[in-house]
């Protein structure tokens, strides 16, 4: 008997018991679909990492407190005692970092926001004046806050279009309005224009104030020695060809600013673009790896429900085989017949699996603005040779035990 003739008994088997056949399909199903739906929605959001940092630009290099290694784990940070506004000052001296043109903080925290009766949580950053500029950040109504507001300490505010549309769900002009923030309150100066989303971080999300209010105001940031902390620091360079000698004039700086001697580790980590976008991107790669492998243990299930169903198959069809025997079928052929019924149950079952993935990963895109998955073939690929290869490594022992069978034996089963 060849392998068509298989096929198509097998096929036959499949129809007549219609609600067996796909119960056992369900774990194949099930494991296909998840695999392709949850690693196309990684592959998306490393792809939103990577456009994320490479919309910054890439004359931008970003010094973060502590010493960050990217490893089989993803990036790690370690000691160091953070950054200051002394080591703003510090790159911000021509002398010391030549190669750097605007040097920008950050430093902010969470806080409840409210209008009114309006209220919603949401990121407060302090930062400078360049912060605009750097990060193209730029009002579409209203004007950013200038130095003078930074030297004073001043009470304003430029919120982002998310913010606006919570608290002004009328649509009221946003100039000039109080917003209390952590108590404290603040007057808008100007609206920010839209950003939009990128993956699970709203850009337009934000209230950005001068750095100084929110050092003194709303998060103190004092440090025990008196200096002030900051979060992070932007440093964008005037030449990007220069980088490397900008990187080099930045570590010397801020080594003698933390009186590092040589022989020492640096506290801090200076990074490049491309390594930021590196070190994200192995996090969220070595996170698409996890949920593939989590969602493939379906397959792993539906392997075991193969085996389970055409187990009892061969038990059914104990006279049929030695019918079969008897009238000349050799071991060979029982074993392919059953093995082709669970190749075919496996496959069939990866093909309905692949088809609801990709229906499941449209209505995901169709969904969110800000993730935008598309369907990884090399995840459809995989997944159906790992169907494939369920249904013979599980139909390997229900097949193997139906060729044993004596026909004389199985001819008198009852």
């Amino acid at each position: 008997m060849n392998f068509w003739e298989n096929f198509r008994i097998a096929l036959n088997g499949l129809v007549i018991n219609k609600l067996r056949s796909l119960l056992t399909m369900l774990g194949i199903i099930i494991g296909v679909a998840a695999v392709i739906t949850l690693v196309s929605v990684g592959r998306s959001v490393e792809g939103v990492v990577t456009a994320e940092f490479q919309g910054l630009g890439n004359n931008l290099l970003f010094i973060l407190p502590g010493q960050i290694s990217p490893d089989q784990q993803g990036p790690r940070r370690a000691g160091g005692a953070g950054l200051t506004m002394n080591d703003v000052v510090a790159l911000s001296d021509p002398l010391l970092v030549p190669e750097v043109e605007k040097v920008v903080p950050e430093y902010g925290r969470s806080a409840l926001v409210t209008r009114g009766r309006h209220e919603m949580r949401t990121t407060i950053t302090g930062t400078s004046v360049d912060y605009s500029d750097v990060r193209s950040f730029y009002p579409v109504t209203g004007n950013f806050f200038n130095e003078q507001d930074v030297a004073s300490g001043a009470r304003v505010a430029v919120i982002g279009q998310t913010v606006y549309e919570e608290l002004f769900p009328d649509g009221e002009p946003p100039l000039g309005a109080t917003l209390r923030i952590n108590s404290v309150n603040f007057r808008v100066i100007g609206l920010l224009e839209e950003k939009g989303g990128s993956g699970f971080n709203d850009q337009d999300n934000l209230i950005l104030v001068p750095i100084s209010t929110a050092q003194s105001r709303l998060f103190p940031a004092r440090r025990p020695d008196g200096k002030l902390r900051v979060d992070f620091i932007y440093a964008q360079l005037l030449d990007e060809d220069r980088q490397d000698a900008a990187i080099g004039q930045i570590e010397l700086a801020l080594r003698e600013q933390h009186n590092i001697d040589f022989d020492e580790e640096d506290d801090f980590t200076v990074l490049s673009q491309d390594e930021l976008v590196s070190a994200f991107s192995q996090v969220t790669s070595v996170l698409t790896i996890f949920l593939g492998v989590i969602a493939g243990i379906s397959l792993l299930v539906g392997g075991i429900g193969i085996m389970n169903i055409m187990l009892v198959s061969v038990t059914e069809r104990t006279r049929e085989i030695g019918l079969r025997k008897a009238v000349g079928a050799k071991r060979r052929d029982i074993l392919w017949q059953f093995l082709v019924e669970a190749m075919v149950l496996a496959l069939m079952g990866g093909v309905i699996g692949l088809l609801i993935g990709m229906v499941g990963t449209l209505i995901i895109s169709n969904l969110s603005d800000s993730l935008q998955p598309v369907v990884d073939w090399t995840a459809v690929i995989g997944a159906i040779a790992v169907s494939a290869v369920v249904g013979l490594s599980f139909g390997v022992y229900p097949a193997a035990r139906a060729a044993q069978l004596n026909p004389i034996d199985a001819l008198r089963y009852e």
